[in-house]
């Protein structure tokens, strides 16, 4: 269960960063943390059923599942674990977001944890969505406003269980902790280290406003080669 009472930052500072779309946000932080420009995000294509919905941005509940083997815990054991799993995704501060990572290796996805069920009870418990290379399932039946990234979509759940929960998970390439800030969209995700989240947003805009001459000329009737190196100097200059 999560230790800290208090959220790291305000309520505030979450509706800010979820103004942008994630590759904003990457852009963001190539300004402000240059020295996470190869790492904290997603590098491996993930389905999105849901791509119109807005960016997630949520703290970590970090699960590992597997489904290719059968769980060989008694069931009554199982059902406690199933309880105490439930309460690790729904405590703590949130909003949440549930960062899972199929652990059956080239099998992976091979059963989905996720679909009707466990979409509606995840957002009632407080979460946005997932994030998992494992399969989902279920898409007409999910839990509305729920986003989604997955691995695959499949049709059955195999043996799935969660197996662990609280930890280190490395999902898409991306490798997050339990209550880290998660920032995620159709795009994919991005974990924002809590003592730069304040400054994201105004790096953030000024990605916008230097993007802006050169867009504005691009997409001009009247573009020329030579408008297009003023544009890109002009650029350069906004800071």
């Amino acid at each position: 269960m999560n230790k800290a009472v208090t959220a790291p930052l305000p309520a505030s500072v979450l509706e800010a960063l979820a103004r942008y779309d994630t590759p904003t946000i990457c852009n963001a932080m190539e300004i402000v943390a240059p020295e996470r420009r190869l790492i904290g995000y997603t590098t491996k294509p993930l389905v999105c059923p849901f791509p119109d919905l807005p960016p997630m941005v949520g703290y970590a509940r970090t699960v590992t599942i597997r489904s290719v083997l059968k769980s060989t815990l008694p069931a009554d054991e199982q059902a406690k674990r199933r309880i105490a799993y439930y309460e690790y995704v729904g405590t703590g501060f949130g909003p949440r977001i549930t960062v899972i990572q199929d652990i059956d290796g080239a099998d992976a996805g091979y059963g989905a944890f996720w679909g009707e069920v466990q979409s509606n009870v995840h957002k009632a418990l407080g979460c946005l969505g997932v994030i998992t290379d494992g399969s989902i399932r279920d898409i007409p039946q999910w839990a509305p406003g729920f986003q989604a990234l997955a691995g695959s979509v499949g049709p059955s759940h195999a043996w799935v269980h969660a197996e662990h929960w609280g930890g280190e998970v490395r999902v898409a390439g991306m490798t997050v902790h339990s209550d880290d800030l998660i920032h995620a969209d159709q795009h994919g995700a991005i974990v924002i280290p809590t003592d730069i989240a304040t400054q994201i947003p105004e790096a953030a805009e000024l990605c916008g406003r230097r993007e802006t001459p050169i867009l504005e000329i691009a997409r001009s009737p009247d573009f020329t080669l030579e408008k297009l190196k003023e544009a890109l100097k002009r650029s350069s200059e906004i800071h």
